[in-house]
């Protein structure tokens, strides 16, 4: 066999040949497949305090803080079932092989272990040191996650639906972990703005790999552009109206506050929607947090957006 031939053969190898698991490796590898990029969007879970403006109490920063890393452990949980079941078809592709699963970093049944592990661990952490409800909803997370990874992200539209709900369940757990009340339109408005969020970034992939056979998952070549498009314009519209009629709820004036400040706080709301529209439209729109971190524009208008919501909350 020649230098050449030798050489090709060892890049032909499967990716689990030519890593070895080591002692240090495999805890890198595990903390890898957690997606700590992804832990960011977790910070949602203090959305329903912060609303009620229930947040800044020791109880409550107490309880927010925990439901943040179980909701973190659940997540992570469905993250290393889902390596390891794609692990054969994610060294097929071109950059998912390099994930520590595929490149046998984490040997398969040790990603499997510890995602059983944690997919457990999270609810019944949440049942002893939360309440029910909160146990309750974690569980049902991990049980939709999971559905999503076995069969339900094949599946047109419900796979929209399951990731939407994801970002609805991290916002709605706070508010029950603290028993919270949960507005009808605060649920309506962090929905459809997660369906907008999500629906923009499947339309943004659609439009990237138009043409490139093979080149994404199999589902997203079987949705038209012309369809993504209207799904988020439609969830736009849906969201700036139901946070519209949330501002509005206690009336359009100030009462003991220097102004309206919930009021006044829907025209950088809506602002924020049009800017993420532009990104939407160009079919830029990756992941929500790259959006946001890479636009000063739109990172500037969510701080005027969060400090009038912030001053209405706490009535200054």
């Amino acid at each position: 066999m020649t230098d050449g031939a030798k050489g090709a053969a060892v890049l032909e190898r499967p990716p689990e040949v030519r890593q070895r698991v080591t002692p240090l490796g495999l805890p890198a590898g595990l903390l890898r497949t957690a997606r700590p990029r992804q832990w960011v969007k977790n910070v949602l879970v203090v959305a329903a305090p912060a609303a009620a403006g229930e947040l800044f109490s020791r109880h409550a920063l107490a309880q927010v803080a925990l439901v943040f890393c179980l909701f973190t452990l659940a997540s992570a949980a469905v993250y290393l079932i889902n390596d390891a079941r794609d692990a054969e078809a994610d060294r097929a592709h071109p950059v998912k092989r390099n994930r520590p699963v595929a490149a046998g970093q984490v040997p398969v049944p040790v990603a499997y272990a510890t995602g059983a592990v944690l997919a457990a661990l999270a609810p019944t952490v949440a049942a002893a040191l939360c309440n029910p409800l909160t146990a309750a909803l974690l569980t049902a997370y991990v049980v939709m996650q999971l559905a999503y990874c076995v069969s339900l992200k094949h599946v047109l539209v419900v796979d929209l639906t399951v990731v939407t709900t994801g970002f609805l369940m991290r916002a709605m757990i706070g508010g029950l972990a603290l028993g919270i009340p949960l507005s009808r339109w605060f649920l309506i408005t962090t929905g459809f703005g997660a369906l907008f969020m999500v629906s923009a970034k499947r339309y943004s992939e659609a439009v990237q790999m138009a043409g490139k056979e093979g080149a994404t998952r199999a589902l997203l070549n079987q949705y038209t552009t012309g369809y993504l498009r209207f799904v988020w314009q439609l969830a736009a519209g849906v969201a700036v109206l139901a946070y519209c009629l949330w501002a509005m709820e206690e009336g359009g004036v100030a009462r003991t506050s220097l102004l309206p400040w919930r009021q006044l706080s829907m025209v950088a709301f809506i602002l924020a929607v049009l800017r993420y529209a532009v990104f939407a439209d160009r079919g830029t729109a990756g992941e929500p947090e790259d959006v946001v971190l890479r636009d000063r524009a739109l990172a500037v208008i969510g701080l005027v957006w969060l400090a009038m919501y912030g001053l209405a909350v706490v009535d200054w």
